[in-house]
């Protein structure tokens, strides 16, 4: 594997409340929650959502001077024809695969204030580096933020899968308070990189974010030791506001209904799981597995979640992709819950996404 590939697992996205004469939107707590503040036109809209394919498709095209020829994926789920692409004027196709996958993923990542990657084989930087900066160039053509990203460094018990742990935010929106790297290798296959976050458009001001792809052989006890990371955390920064999220394989045979009981993070009742044992986090049609999780600690954090907004963001239903291409960008589905805005505002502000994405994006630099 090149040593700058990166596999896209778990994004988490903080949505920035809307812009209003006095820095934030007020609306009634009827109305709907307007649209996020950094969707690229192509998103915006039921009857353009099918122009993020094709948005993609002609930037792919335009980039690498190739041919496609379209197909028609008798699998769609809505039962209508949806168009693929495949290469005639070049024998590697992995090209243009490449530079659909990321350019569909900065239509992702582009909407958020706070991105977390897992997953992530970029030793030297150059990877996450070229991804800012395709976002960066995104933001210019749409709005005025800017993005900075903040790396773990390489963890892993096999030198041939060593992966890490990326946070991308927004500058002005978002600041970094704090970091750290838990040291307990007998605890985790990948120990948490841990950042502090503040933000003045939440009700919370200061949150902590826990990050955690677990081994899926080894599940039940990391999520279980995530208890431990959190005791640690909360006494460094003297903050319970803490947010686990991730990649847990938390479902299916990998956590059962059984082993849940030992497991600290889902039987201490001070600890709230915001994606249920039933939620699909999957694409495709033979799982029906909950892997993905947000959990939250304590009752004032979860005050500051808005009721009833924890959902799976079906994406290839939003970018009006069939399940094939679906998988090729993913095998996950994002899965996403409000944070109220300031308690001076009537609308619940922003948004977090967890987006499990485990494509392999090869030829990353060369595609952006």
């Amino acid at each position: 594997m090149n040593d700058r590939e990166i596999t896209w697992t778990d994004i988490l996205c903080l949505f920035s409340p809307p812009q209003s004469n006095h820095g934030v939107a007020l609306s009634s707590s009827s109305s709907p929650p307007p649209p996020p503040l950094l969707l690229p036109h192509p998103l915006r809209g039921r009857s353009q959502k099918v122009r993020v394919q094709d948005l993609c498709l002609q930037r792919a095209e335009v980039q690498h001077g190739e041919i496609f020829k379209p197909e028609t994926d008798a699998h769609a789920a809505t039962g209508r024809t949806h168009t693929h692409t495949h290469t005639h004027t070049h024998t590697n196709t992995h090209t243009h695969t490449d530079a659909l996958s990321i350019c569909f993923c900065v239509q992702i990542v582009s909407r958020c204030d706070i991105t977390l990657l897992q997953e992530v084989m970029d030793p030297d930087g150059k990877a996450v580096k070229a991804l800012v900066n395709s976002l960066n160039r995104e933001s210019d053509r749409y709005n005025r933020y800017q993005y900075k990203s903040l790396s773990s460094k390489s963890l892993g018990n096999s030198p041939s899968n060593m992966q890490q742990y990326v946070f991308i935010y927004r500058v002005e929106t978002v600041s970094v308070t704090g970091q750290h790297q838990y040291q307990k290798k007998q605890s985790f296959v990948r120990e948490p990189f841990v950042v502090a976050f503040q933000s003045n458009r939440t009700a919370i001001k200061k949150f902590i974010l826990v990050p955690l792809h677990t081994e899926p052989s080894k599940a039940v006890q990391e999520i279980d030791q995530l208890y431990d990371v959190f005791e640690e955390v909360s006494k460094k920064w003297n903050n319970k506001n803490v947010m686990f999220l991730g990649d847990f394989h938390a479902g299916c045979s990998y956590v059962t209904r059984a082993t849940k009981k030992k497991i600290r993070l889902f039987s201490n009742p001070k600890f709230f799981s915001l994606i249920g044992d039933k939620v699909d986090t999957t694409v495709s049609d033979d799982t029906h597995c909950a892997y993905d999780r947000i959990i939250v600690h304590g009752e004032a954090m979860l005050k500051t979640i808005t009721p009833f907004s924890a959902n799976v963001f079906s994406y290839h239903k939003e970018f009006k992709l069939s399940k094939r291409r679906a998988l090729e960008l993913s095998d996950h589905l994002p899965v996403e819950v409000r944070l109220k805005s300031s308690a001076l505002l009537l609308q619940a502000t922003p948004l977090l996404i967890l987006l499990s994405v485990s494509a392999i994006v090869q030829s990353f630099l060369s595609a952006l």
